[in-house]
């Protein structure tokens, strides 16, 4: 059973969400919270598995919260909901630590399946999605900041280096095996690997970096 907490300051939008995720046999919403200044001491009582954040909610915004969350021991997956798909506090969450976003108006069978990936701990962007974002938000490649994510790929193998590009592409680790000719269960070695080395809680995160370091253009 994938405990949830839902984060949101609308009661009826964690009303929908709470009646859409216990449709299904393997989900249980242990508790609720209607601002992020909650999330934290939440996810203390109650150890959920997958935090839903809002992002704009008045007191604590869910970019806040979700820092505070993954500050946490042992913190759990954060999925954040939004009405806006290239909303800036999104970037920013999936920056902070959140396992992926999903629109408010995700229908159900989706939104269900998507809490399950989180759970399991993999990303939930979609290719078309991870590109959108990581394109309306790129750095400038005359920026410091380019030069710095070069300097964090040289930890990198190069076996290591191709599975990040597929990463940053958004393939998931079926479809890496499928292009890199290896085993689905080596491909999850390599990405577990590349996390470490580059000090990165989820796949958003190096897909941002390699994105930062010009990977993908060469």
């Amino acid at each position: 059973m994938t405990r949830l907490l839902i984060v949101d300051d609308e009661a009826l939008v964690r009303a929908g969400l709470k009646m859409i995720l216990e449709s299904a046999d393997d989900l249980q919403v242990v508790a609720e919270a209607d601002d992020g200044a909650d999330a934290a001491a939440m996810v203390r009582e109650h150890r959920p598995d997958v935090v839903l954040m809002d992002i704009r909610m008045p007191r604590l915004d869910g970019l806040a919260a979700t820092r505070q969350v993954q500050a946490l021991p042992d913190p759990p997956k954060v999925l954040v909901l939004t009405t806006f798909d290239l909303d800036d506090y999104v970037f920013r969450a999936l920056q902070a630590g959140a396992s992926g976003f999903l629109l408010k108006d995700t229908p159900p069978r989706e939104l269900v399946q998507a809490v399950r990936v989180v759970a399991a701990g993999d990303a939930m962007l979609s290719p078309a999605v991870t590109r959108r974002l990581i394109g309306h938000f790129a750095a400038d490649p005359r920026t410091d900041r380019q030069r710095t994510a070069r300097e964090r790929l040289t930890a990198l193998t190069d076996r290591e280096t191709e599975v990040l590009a597929a990463v940053a592409r958004g393939l998931s680790n079926a479809d890496i095996g499928r292009e890199l000719f290896m085993s689905e269960a080596t491909v999850k070695a390599h990405v577990s690997r590349v996390l470490v080395k580059l000090d990165a809680t989820n796949r958003v995160q190096v897909a941002i970096l390699a994105h930062d370091a010009g990977l993908l253009d060469q």
